[in-house]
């Protein structure tokens, strides 16, 4: 059950990609990754073990991305850029650990998931380790806003996950509380994470705020596609199964649509399922089809791309130049997912 944006006027444009975003970033990446690479080492052997399994995994690592984008884009010439850029990488997959763990997930970019093979309390505490190499590079940069930015966001990150738990499998959560989880858990780290690169260039706060517009719309972007594919999308495009989020009775925005739209009858269903957990084989077509029945992945599709026109229009501020084009070019790589 594929979803495609039509783009208006008629003519069949190229499909966006992160080519331009890779090629313009490709030094800087690969000094992150070495830097990566050691600061993931220990002495203790599973650190580095766990470590090495999530970051090796293939992630495309779009958030270190955006920090350098959004540096070079300012004129910045130094090297500190990476140091942010690393720490964003390293507060993102030690979120990811702990995920996995809170959601009890099998499966992380089509690989075993790190609980399943050394198990929650390992998972955790090596999320504990990147987190503090983390702050420690965001120390070695000197910059105490940078520092600030960053803690602000993994404290928010830790509020959405809270928030989260208190949502979970509530099929009456609303779209704004839906959104107030996304904001947190998701767009906190994207904004985070392209608002240090104008930080660190030290560009006036007008400009600043809009690198921090432009991540958190773009994160929120990016996450209301995920929910989508989740339950139109195939296995290669989300690097786990489809209907993991169903599976995990996640209330996702799908879903509460799909529950506000829904008779009585369609109403239990999702309780049983994601409120009850009782659930059977079939299931998942069914939820796929009340959601196809009620417009639901091509609404949740709509709001997607409102939030990537406003990342877009947050950049508006900047002049012309090959960053801010790879960056634009980026939210719609985010959106034409879903085709």
């Amino acid at each position: 059950m594929g979803v495609v944006i039509p783009f208006e006027g008629g003519a069949e444009r190229p499909q966006p990609t992160l080519d331009a975003l890779v090629k313009l970033t490709a030094q800087d990446m690969g000094l992150i990754n070495d830097l990566i690479l050691e600061k993931a080492q220990s002495h203790v052997e599973l650190i580095p073990e766990i470590a090495g399994h999530l970051i090796n995994s293939g992630g495309k690592r779009i958030r270190p991305m955006l920090t350098v984008a959004a540096a070079r884009m300012c004129g910045y010439r130094g090297l500190h850029h990476i140091k942010l850029a690393m720490s964003v990488e390293f507060m993102h997959t030690a979120t990811l650990l702990h995920d996995d763990v809170v959601d009890e997930s099998d499966t992380r970019r089509g690989k075993d998931a790190a609980r399943v093979i050394w198990g929650n309390q390992a998972s955790v505490l090596v999320g504990d380790y990147l987190l503090g190499q983390a702050f420690k590079m965001m120390v070695e940069t000197g910059s105490l806003e940078c520092l600030r930015i960053l803690s602000d966001a993994a404290c928010i990150i830790a509020e959405g996950e809270v928030l989260q738990l208190a949502v979970s499998q509530d099929t009456s959560t609303t779209e704004d509380s839906y959104l107030k989880v996304v904001g947190s858990k998701t767009a906190a780290l994207f904004s985070a994470a392209t608002r240090v690169g104008g930080v660190i260039s030290n560009r006036p706060r007008a400009e600043q705020e809009a690198l921090e517009a432009y991540g958190r719309n773009l994160g929120i972007a990016f996450q209301l596609v995920d929910d989508a594919l989740d339950y139109s999308g195939t296995k290669a495009e989300l690097g786990k199964s489809v209907g993991d989020d169903f599976r995990e009775r996640k209330i996702t925005l799908p879903v509460v649509l799909a529950f506000r739209r829904g008779a009585a009858e369609e109403r239990n269903f999702w309780k049983r399922t994601l409120e009850e957990g009782n659930q059977t084989d079939a299931d998942l077509v069914y939820a796929q089809k009340l959601m196809e029945r009620h417009g639901t992945i091509a609404d949740t599709l709509d709001r997607a791309r409102h939030y990537g026109e406003m990342a877009k229009d947050a950049l508006a501020i900047f002049a012309d130049s090959e960053w801010k084009a790879a960056l634009l070019e980026a939210v719609d790589f985010c959106i034409a997912r879903s085709h």
